[in-house]
């Protein structure tokens, strides 16, 4: 069984499995290097022949003047790409302890390496538990009829048992690791509800709170860890006896974040951005209204799920306070799959074309790892599904959609990178593109066709052409 596990670990994951010359592509010559630069690229089929197999180079030559190319523009620069990556909960966390250490490090490194691996670099903590830990916990318990204001029990201990060790392990792996953090409920002593488990947040602790929020930030940067952002509750428009959670209007969600702000500057940790709403796209008008009615310098933008709605309303922030940041938080693979395929073009479709479209900085799927058995559950979700597999009884680790997907773009683009304009194409193919700090060009692709489609890509008065299989997804660089 340990052979077993080397070889998942070390051929499975990494980007030699299921087809030669998976891994990313040399990176080409910068812009300006060539008089006829070379596309680089790689694909994912929805028939699973190739996982982000490199493909032979296409030539920039002459323009052609296609009517349905493919058209880049430099010159139109959108949102600055931060990263992409998933949550690592108490459940991803402890499966991913549980492997023995040298599967342990393949599979982090797997996730987490910039060029060999998905290129994660941006990771959603939960604040506590949440629907996927191994029970219900905060860092501020306390017996029924207790209270405790002043925090003075406050202990954010249990994070070190799992969480924390294995983010410091990924950090080695990707020094530019960055955190966003989410709690699912405060403390039940502060809530109406005497629980967890739904309700909301008492007007009284609203202060309290909001103190609690910015001493979990500062324990997690105190742990060597860089907090790039936080939002005040996840899911506020939810509340359940399911599994924790916390309904909060959006009046008292600006009060709150006004105060964390206050609490964050205190504590010097001015550089951790506040998000609004961490919810639904089927809402927009609640981020709004929190960041309109908010002071100013309170929000940095808002953070949106894909469970209901379309991504496009994440354009309605961006019109209504075009400084926001847009992050895209929240979205899982599972017992609702059709299928490889189409999870992958609907994936690609909405959250990574159609999100940096609609101007997202950072893309987050649900956890990180979960077992066959889609757990550890806390209540919530029965069927969702992890980046990996993890079966800690083998200690088999295998990718998933979400890793793939992943990939396309953790692989290619650096932070900082900018988008830019790409419009037209075939009926059927879409595409997002990015300048890089160094003068590269990233652009991903989708055939969402059942035939392959010839795609003339038209840039800098020069074309060259790119075949995609049917049902594909695919990253070209130049």
């Amino acid at each position: 069984m340990r052979m077993r596990t080397v070889i998942v670990a070390v051929t499975v994951l990494l980007c030699t499995v299921l087809a030669a010359g998976a891994c990313s592509a040399p990176r080409p010559e910068p812009r300006g290097g060539s008089s006829s630069p070379e596309i680089s690229w790689t694909v994912t089929t929805g028939d699973q022949q190739e996982h982000a197999a490199t493909q032979p180079r296409a030539v920039f030559g002459r323009d052609e003047q296609v009517p349905a190319a493919v058209v880049v523009d430099d010159s139109t620069r959108h949102q600055r790409f931060v990263g992409v990556g998933a949550a690592m909960t108490e459940s991803s966390a402890w499966l991913l302890s549980r492997l023995p250490a040298e599967t342990r490090s393949a599979a982090l490194r797997d996730l987490f390496h910039p060029t060999e691996g998905a290129g994660i670099s941006v990771v959603r903590v939960p604040l506590g538990a949440s629907d996927f830990a191994l029970d219900d916990y905060t860092y501020d318990d306390l017996p029924s009829g207790d209270t405790d204001p002043g925090l003075e029990r406050f202990s954010t201990a249990r994070e070190h048992e799992h969480v924390v060790p294995v983010l410091r392990e990924a950090r080695t792996v990707n020094p530019s690791l960055r955190l966003v953090l989410s709690a699912w409920s405060p403390p039940a002593w502060m809530k109406d509800s005497g629980t967890t488990h739904g309700g909301s947040l008492s007007s009284e602790h609203e202060s309290a709170y909001a103190a609690y929020l910015a001493r979990a930030a500062a324990d997690f940067t105190a742990a060597g860890l860089d907090v790039a952002a936080m939002t005040v509750v996840n899911e506020p428009n939810h509340s359940t006896p399911d599994y924790p959670s916390t309904r909060m209007p959006v009046e008292q969600q600006v009060r709150v974040a006004t105060a964390l702000r206050t609490e964050l500057d205190a504590r010097g940790l001015t550089a951790v951005a506040i998000l609004a709403h961490d919810h639904n796209w089927d809402d927009a008008a609640a981020p709004v209204e929190a960041l309109a009615t908010a002071p100013a310098g309170t929000y940095a933008g808002a953070a949106f799920h894909c469970y209901a709605g379309d991504v496009s309303a994440q354009s309605a922030v961006v019109e209504a306070a075009p400084q926001g940041q847009i992050w895209t938080t929240e979205c899982t693979g599972g017992g609702w799959s059709s299928g490889f395929s189409g999870d992958l073009r609907w994936g690609m479709r909405n959250m990574l074309i159609g999100a940096f479209r609609n101007h997202s900085q950072a893309v987050l799927w649900w956890n990180i790892a979960l077992d066959p058995a889609s757990g550890p559950k806390n209540g919530g979700c029965q069927d969702c599904r992890g980046v990996l597999t993890v079966d800690p009884g083998t200690a088999t680790v295998d990718p998933t959609t979400e890793y793939w997907l992943l990939a396309h773009v953790g692989r290619h683009l650096p932070r900082g990178s900018e988008r830019v304009a790409s419009t037209g194409g075939p009926h059927g193919v879409e595409t997002a593109a990015f300048l890089t700090p160094d003068d590269r060009h990233v652009m991903l692709l989708l055939n969402d066709t059942a035939t392959e489609q010839t795609v003339t890509v038209r840039w800098n008065g020069q074309a060259a052409q790119l075949s995609l299989p049917a049902e594909s997804v695919a990253t070209a660089t130049w």
